[in-house]
């Protein structure tokens, strides 16, 4: 894990001027995947937010970041140099960082980003997301942190938390600070600071209730 002793994060109630997404380069296999991958740029950018995200131009990725630039918003994407082709880095982004390796790539997207939120995606995107996820459970941040489970993605991993936390493994004063959102609208809401459902928030609901 990366050393986040000198990082300054903002106060977890100031409205984000950045946000990071995490998702997938595929498309998924429901077409709401990328309806909320394109609503959520535009959205971003039409509320002078800037979208900080993983560089490439294809699947979801691609989609966020295009819908952003085309609605006139900042969109920063930050890519090793290694995956460049593989993911098909985006030429007409507002700002592009090339980082040595995966490792640079997750520090710099937090360090320019207020707030995250994890569309659908594959690996990678589980991996960065629980990565940041531990981040603040380790009290490196206090930077909200959106699972937008669009379709019920998410459910899965919402899921084996609420297990963790039935078997002691999440326990009182190391709990994953986080929120559920279903829709576009109720992920600009949760990144300002609060959930949109308190009952979505982790040790608070039920599951069937998510």
């Amino acid at each position: 894990m990366n050393d986040m002793s000198n990082v300054i994060v903002p106060a977890r109630d100031s409205r984000p001027t950045s946000v990071c997404v995490y998702c997938g380069t595929g498309v998924g296999a429901t077409p709401e995947y990328m309806e909320a991958a394109r609503e959520l740029g535009r959205r971003l950018a039409e509320g002078g937010v800037e979208v900080v995200y993983g560089g490439g131009s294809l699947g979801l990725m691609g989609a966020v970041a295009q819908s952003a630039l085309e609605a006139g918003g900042r969109v920063v994407g930050i890519i090793p140099g290694f995956l460049e082709e593989r993911e098909g880095k985006m030429p007409t982004l507002t700002e592009t960082i090339v980082t040595d390796d995966m490792h640079e790539r997750k520090r710099t997207m937090f360090e320019r980003a207020d707030a995250f939120v994890a569309l659908p995606g594959g690996i990678g995107t589980l991996e960065e997301v629980v990565e940041i996820l531990t981040w603040g459970q380790l009290g490196q941040h206090v930077k909200p942190v959106v699972l937008a489970d669009i379709g019920g993605f998410w459910r899965p991993l919402v899921e084996l938390f609420s297990h963790m936390r039935e078997e002691g493994f999440l326990r009182p004063g190391f709990e994953v600070d986080y929120c559920v959102a279903t829709t576009v609208d109720q992920i600009l809401s949760a990144i300002e600071g609060a959930c949109v459902d308190e009952a979505a928030r982790p040790g608070v609901a039920d599951i069937d209730q998510l």
